[in-house]
């Protein structure tokens, strides 16, 4: 059912999904660009459309009533920003915990032009083991695309500068907050 409506709401609003890689049970998706509150609406309609579901960050202060229930359900984990704890470490024990498990981070950590990327998406997924899912929301081309799987080498600036290549040809839905 959440397939059917996911399918209808993209094709009414004329969005296309293309998956280059296929499905893998756990993996930390990278999304950019992150201009609009609407990119998270296309993510989740995605991995409906897709039969999957992918857990995702988000600011501790959207985690209000009745909003806070709602993107609990959705796959929401607050994020506490105030407080110095191990997120990274959190979630890694996330992905030992689960035999699938998909969370999708943002790497500019804000909707705002910001080219110095946060790193700890990389550091999740090499802390988990896991692959880099590169996704895209390009609204010039109404075409989200599940573009590669990235194995973090450990060389976190060359891997951070070769991630950001594949999102150069993209465009948010504010162009002009997307920095790289």
């Amino acid at each position: 059912m959440k397939k059917k409506i996911a399918d209808t709401i993209l094709k009414v609003f004329k969005w296309k999904v293309t998956d280059r890689v296929g499905y893998i049970p756990k993996c930390v998706i990278c999304v950019a660009p992150h201009t609009s509150n609407f990119d998270l609406f296309l993510g989740e309609l995605t991995y409906a459309h897709l039969g999957r579901k992918a857990s995702f960050l988000m600011k501790k202060s959207w985690f209000f009533f009745p909003l806070g229930n709602f993107f609990r359900a959705i796959g929401g984990i607050p994020v506490d920003r105030s407080k110095n704890n191990s997120l990274t470490q959190q979630i890694a024990e996330e992905f030992a915990r689960h035999e699938e498990f998909h969370i999708a981070i943002t790497p500019e950590g804000t909707r705002k032009r910001n080219p110095e990327w946060k790193k700890g998406f990389y550091f999740i997924a090499k802390e988990a083991g896991v692959p880099i899912l590169l996704a895209t929301i390009d609204y010039d081309t109404r075409n989200i695309e599940l573009r590669k799987l990235f194995i973090p080498t450990g060389d976190v600036d060359a891997d951070i500068d070769e991630i950001k290549k594949y999102y150069a040809d993209i465009s948010g839905r504010h162009p002009e907050k997307f920095a790289l």
